[in-house]
């Protein structure tokens, strides 16, 4: 007997057509099981609520990633599914998911078309799984855009598009049922809620505050405290709601734009916006709200590159370029200290030679936020890295006397090595199957062209696009990680010390910044600052050192 676990997924808790109803979409899978006489059904199964099967990558669907590890554990033979896009509508990764489960010994079956995972050998059948999940993929896309138009057509109506109600607003039922049998919802004004959005725009106008400030006046004031969303007010909230036109009566849409998994704000020219402001909804009058962007704009124009200028600018945190970036934490709050390094600029006036100077520091993000905070923010590296060097120089003399650290810095390089070759060459090889593909679909444009293919010519010219797309995103990546890894293989042969064992400040002195992370991070647990102390929490035990 193989024993079948059930995987059920509804991407609306509201959903109430047939695969999406949760208890008839059960009952298919159970009564499509039950044909089978050498299946035996488990007590385990596997549910999704609320979770798009298409916005979502595998990796982050905590469900599959349950049912794989099962499947690693052989404690079942059989996945049972409605429809093949209960598991998925990503092209690539859920072929990469099914062929996965089937290294376990895991087969997928749906109750529309039976077993859908394909044999490890079998090139064409694998390629018809990706045409499968390609199929899906291009729905979802489809149906996302006509989402986007219909709901562009009601904000401009002057409709709310639902989610989260903005600050100052709660949801209320509208008395309106939409076609899918859902209860909608409009806005309502909280009127203890928009006497502080009021505030807000009275600080912003009048006493020319920015983000960061007003959320730490607000922090600091016992009444405004009370009343901030989350229990404290931050930058983000307030720049939140004084670029949001809604307190001014005006719904918006497209205000922000999700890109590779990320949301990115959009430019206030792209947002969808109401014809005519819905004055039952309006918190803030239109001159004052238009002044306070106007206000906006003028202050962040003073702050914008110029054109000879253009690399003049702070450091952005991504940089990584401190040493202790991974274990630094402040001291007053607890919250972890990011980059915070900035550059002067000067003019020299005999010659009108331009002049710079780095000033690296780590910074605590929470009081960049506004969240209030005792003291200093922003601590000097050149102090706190010449403190923590000393330390670990003392620290290494008392128990690493008669280890040679560098040994263990080359075991690293090797390993580390050996890991970008390998990925490397997983990406050569997928490169090689996705130009194999390509070949083989290309073939069929002839069938299709008569419509002999079981896909139209349509649909067979939108997946040779989408591996093109593969090809040369495979292509990219594959020169970027060469290119890391022969920078890494410069900076290793780079490294020339004196005979015997070096110091720690000789480390710190001639190594490079990668390097010195990793010393730091094998040797040191935390480190927390304030302006009179840093406290240094070393990992005693130096087994982990030792191992690769």
């Amino acid at each position: 007997m193989k024993k079948v676990r059930i995987l059920l997924r509804v991407s609306s808790n509201q959903q109430l057509e047939e695969d999406g109803d949760l208890s008839v979409q059960r009952q298919i899978v159970l009564d499509y099981i039950a044909k089978h006489k050498d299946w035996s059904l488990d007590k385990k199964e596997y549910f999704e609520g609320s979770n798009s099967g298409y916005k979502n990558a595998v990796s982050k669907r905590d469900t599959l990633q349950k049912a794989l590890v099962d499947a690693q554990n052989g404690e079942y033979n059989i996945l049972a599914v409605y429809k093949d896009d209960r598991v998925g509508r990503r092209m690539w990764e859920i072929g990469a998911y099914v062929m996965a489960l089937k290294s376990c010994g895991v087969d997928i079956y749906t109750v529309k078309d039976g077993c859908i995972s394909p044999e490890s050998d079998d090139i064409m059948g694998q390629m018809m799984l990706a045409l499968r999940y390609g199929n899906a993929q291009k729905s979802s896309s489809d149906t996302g855009m006509r989402v986007k138009d219909t709901a562009q057509k009601l904000v401009q109506k002057g409709k709310f598009m639902g989610g989260l109600a903005p600050y100052g607003y709660k949801l209320v039922l509208s008395g309106e049922i939409s076609k899918h049998g859902r209860a909608l919802h409009k806005l309502e004004i909280v009127s203890e809620q928009a006497e502080v959005v009021k505030y807000i725009y009275y600080l912003s106008l009048y006493q020319e505050y920015g983000s960061t400030k007003i959320a730490k006046a607000l922090n600091e004031d016992n009444y405004y405290k009370t009343m901030a969303p989350n229990n404290v007010w931050k930058s983000g909230t307030i720049t939140s709601i004084l670029t949001n036109p809604v307190y001014s009566g005006v719904v918006a849409y497209k205000r922000r734009e999700r890109i590779n998994g990320v949301y990115h704000r959009l430019d206030s020219k792209e947002w969808i916006k109401a014809c005519e402001p819905n004055e039952d909804i309006r918190i803030i009058d239109d001159s004052i709200w238009n002044k306070v962007q106007d206000k906006r704009e003028n202050r962040s124009r003073r702050y914008k590159k110029t054109l000879d200028n253009k690399r003049e600018d702070t450091v952005q945190r991504k940089n990584n370029t401190l040493p202790l970036l991974d274990v630094i934490y402040c001291g007053y709050c607890g919250a972890k200290l990011t980059n915070g390094t900035k550059y002067s600029y000067w003019n020299i006036k005999s010659t009108g030679e331009r002049r710079a100077r780095k000033i690296p520091s780590y910074r605590c993000q929470a009081a960049q936020s506004g969240v209030p905070h005792k003291n200093t923010a922003v601590f000097r590296a050149d102090k706190i890295e010449g403190i923590v060097m000393n330390c670990l120089s003392e620290y290494m003399d008392q128990i690493l006397i008669h280890e040679n650290v560098f040994e263990w810095i080359e075991q690293h390089w090797v390993c580390r090595r050996r890991e970008q070759e390998l990925e490397i060459k997983k990406l050569n090889k997928e490169l090689l199957h996705t130009v194999q593909g390509l070949e083989v679909m290309e073939r069929y444009i002839p069938e299709a062209m008569t419509g002999t293919y079981s896909l139209s010519m349509e649909e067979l010219t939108a997946t040779i696009h989408k591996y093109k797309e593969k090809k040369l995103m495979l292509q990219k990546m594959i020169k970027d990680k060469e290119k890391l890894y022969n920078e890494n293989r410069k900076i290793n042969q780079g490294m020339e010390w004196e005979n015997g064992i070096p110091s720690w400040k000789q480390i710190f002195r001639k190594a490079s910044i990668a390097t010195q992370r990793i010393l730091v991070n094998k040797l040191i647990h935390r480190i927390e600052i304030t302006k009179d102390q840093i406290i240094i929490q070393f990992k005693l035990h130096m087994d982990c050192f030792n191992q690769e």
